[in-house]
């Protein structure tokens, strides 16, 4: 798997492989299907020499067939050191390249072009038929200079495969000529072979640009049931002293306030914790700890914040949230439409996917003994697209 590249197109801070869909890099989402089969031997992946990102990933494979090798300048390079990776008995059977930057392959893709190798010495290569009218372009890119003839004409994908020997020599044999292959059927054709076209899929894209995550997001949503996650949360705090609460980013003049090490918003605690669970990355407590000075009185819209950070770098987005205010006091229905536009506001998310209930515990518990107050939170993810 060539995976040194830095993704210029793609317009981001980090390499499109390392960018996050429901909460797993895009490079992790193209390996999937290959650590899952248990046919594949042994994987390598071509990274950058300075590729912070693919340890950082701490990706871990107990059969030990995961190994990253350096990369090259080009794709066909590292293509070329991944294969010399391997071990000499590998070159014997078939040396499948995919994309770092294709997430969506299916197992049925890879059964098709598996079972398409033993009947192509030449190799194989995952394509799908053009479907679209072609015109090549004037000197000016807005004028049609001719309509082409998209008989015969495929649009290549990965991976693509052939027997490993077969294709080091092809590999070697471009690099002797000064030839840079852009895929291995190319490599493969300057060795005067002609590789086999396997039907593929369209919904196996390639990231390329940005807005190419959010169409991947929906594939992988729709195969993979990962479009959603669901979480809850929960806090409680006790009065004390002070005349006010806060309550999902309010100030609520109260004659009492909250006994806590940051602001005490039971609404925004709650929410942080059903975000989190959502997400599973653990609680407010592992994130924002009471023995940590830093928290001292801090802004409870702070942790929404950061929260909302983490999650949105998982590719997760909030659908709507439900919250409820369990208090004998202080009544809220005057600053309801006021905390319901704070959160919507933290939560990047229109008013009317925040829902805010109130209600008393009909003078039954701490709560009801006017010693405190709480609040839950629910909250729906989606994953980015």
């Amino acid at each position: 798997m060539p995976a040194a590249g830095s993704g210029r197109r793609f317009g981001a801070s980090i390499p499109k492989q390392y960018a996050r869909i429901g909460g797993r890099s895009v490079i992790e989402w193209s390996l999937a299907p290959f650590l899952a089969d248990a046919r594949c031997a042994g994987v390598r992946v071509a990274i950058a020499p300075d590729d912070a990102q693919w340890a950082a990933l701490n990706l871990v494979d107990p059969s030990g067939r995961l190994v990253a090798v350096a990369g090259g300048e080009d794709r066909w390079q590292s293509v070329q050191r991944g294969i010399e990776a391997l071990p000499p008995e590998a070159l014997d059977d078939a040396v499948l390249v995919h994309d770092a930057a294709r997430p969506c392959l299916s197992r049925a893709a890879i059964d098709r072009l598996l079972d398409a190798l033993p009947g192509s010495p030449d190799g194989a290569v995952l394509a799908v038929p053009l479907s679209d009218t072609l015109k090549r372009a004037a000197d000016e890119p807005s004028r049609v200079e001719a309509t082409v003839d998209r008989r015969g004409l495929w649009r290549a994908q990965t991976p693509q495969a052939a027997r490993g020997a077969v294709l080091a020599a092809a590999l070697a044999r471009c690099a002797s000529a000064g030839v840079a292959p852009t895929d291995e059927a190319q490599a493969l054709e300057h060795a005067g072979l002609a590789p086999r076209l396997v039907e593929g899929e369209a919904t196996n894209i390639k990231i390329t640009t940005a807005g190419d995550l959010a169409l991947a997001a929906a594939i992988l949503a729709k195969e993979s049931g990962m479009s959603m996650r669901v979480g809850s949360g929960y806090d409680v705090h006790a009065f004390g002293p002070g005349d006010h609460v806060m309550l999902g980013g309010v100030r609520i003049p109260h004659d009492r306030g909250v006994v806590a090490h940051s602001d005490g918003d039971v609404l925004l605690h709650a929410l942080c914790d059903a975000l989190l669970g959502a997400a599973g990355k653990g609680d407010i407590g592992q994130w924002f700890p009471d023995t940590d000075p830093r928290w001292r009185g801090a802004d409870s819209s702070r942790f929404v914040t950061h929260v909302m950070e983490q999650l949105a770098a998982d590719g997760w987005r909030v659908a709507n949230v439900d919250l409820t205010l369990l208090a004998q006091a202080p009544r809220v229905a005057k600053h309801r439409e006021a905390i319901v536009a704070r959160v919507a506001s933290l939560l990047g998310l229109p008013a009317g996917a925040v829902n805010l209930k109130a209600t008393t515990t009909e003078g039954l518990g701490a709560i009801g003994r006017a010693e405190g107050l709480a609040a839950q939170a629910s909250v729906l993810l989606h994953a980015a697209g």
